[in-house]
């Protein structure tokens, strides 16, 4: 199974953002995801989805400090 993130907007627009890459296990994609959240995010990227295979598995994540 591929694990990728998916870049969107607040609308759920999708966006094009930094290449990820694939990783080999959702452990890859969250770690990936917690080292370059804040690139993401001063790129315009406001919220993400984690993708299985193409196929959204997880909710979607928003991306701010706040909690």
């Amino acid at each position: 199974m591929n694990w990728t993130w998916r870049y969107e907007s607040a609308d759920g627009t999708v966006l094009e953002g930094p290449e990820a890459g694939l990783f080999t296990s959702q452990s890859d994609a969250e770690t990936w995801l917690g080292l370059n959240w804040k690139q993401l995010s001063e790129a315009g990227v406001t919220q993400v989805s984690l993708l299985a295979d193409d196929e959204k598995v997880e909710y979607t994540m928003p991306l701010t400090a706040e909690v």
